[in-house]
């Protein structure tokens, strides 16, 4: 909904009401603008967590050795990371604002515990490609996604089906190990996310329009790790193909 575009109701000589309606549309513009910024600056210092984390623990021999020794130990870490991700769905709006934060950053520390085992498998140099890839792609459609004055509604639920599809199209592959399933599921990865980064987008401006006051910092830390898993999943479908493998 671009509220910039929106027709005035008419005007029946009630000059109170027509300045309070566009008092009323410019208090709504700014307070989803003031979330939308706050959602962007907690993903980004989300993503700066994760970067520092996995670059420290790639850089420790004695960390990536444990790791890889231990498969145990990165299965934990995936574990972990889903039940935040859980906990965090089910309890978000019951906790405070401080506490939801500090487990979305919680969440992005392990994420680049788990991450660093990237710089094993491809050179830093087309994983830094890689990023800025990313962060074009997921900029250009994070900003279509504010802007556009279409209705997302229905690519959510397409693109929730085809994340199950895709979730279960990676398990199986994981048994048959089929280079070709590997590919399909590579390029649907990125379409799914590149989707998801525009209808989540709409999605918190729209919510930012019914939010309380006293929850808009609740809404931005939501909509933080919402489009943090965007950019992450984005990131590792695209590291596929613009990856180079370490020899």
């Amino acid at each position: 909904m671009n509220f910039n575009q929106q027709t005035p109701p008419p005007y029946y000589g009630g000059g109170d009401n027509y300045n309070n309606y566009h008092s009323s549309q410019q208090e709504a513009v700014k307070t989803t603008s003031s979330v939308m910024k706050l959602v962007y600056f907690k993903m980004f210092l989300g993503l700066l967590v994760t970067a520092f984390v996995s670059l420290f623990c790639a850089s420790s021999t004695s960390y990536m050795t444990f790791m890889l020794t231990h498969s145990w130990f990165y299965w934990g870490l995936f574990i972990a990371e889903l039940a935040i991700v859980f906990y965090f769905s089910a309890r978000v709006m019951k906790m405070s604002s401080a506490k939801a934060t500090l487990l979305f950053y919680l969440f992005a520390l392990i994420n680049g515990m788990a991450l660093s085992s990237i710089f094993i498998a491809y050179t830093a140099t087309s994983i830094a490609k890689t990023f800025f890839i990313c962060a074009g792609t997921f900029g250009a459609m994070s900003v279509y996604g504010y802007f556009t004055t279409q209705d997302l509604t229905k690519w959510g639920n397409f693109l929730f089906y085809a994340l199950i599809g895709l979730i279960i199209a990676s398990l199986v592959n994981l048994f048959t190990k089929s280079t070709q399933l590997d590919w399909i599921i590579s390029i649907a990865g990125v379409l799914i996310f590149v989707g998801l980064t525009a209808w989540d987008t709409q999605a918190i401006k729209k919510m930012a329009l019914v939010t309380p006051p006293a929850y808009t910092g609740h809404l931005a830390t939501i909509g933080a790790l919402n489009l943090y898993l965007d950019f992450i999943n984005l990131f590792l479908y695209l590291l596929r193909f613009f990856g180079s493998q370490r020899d």
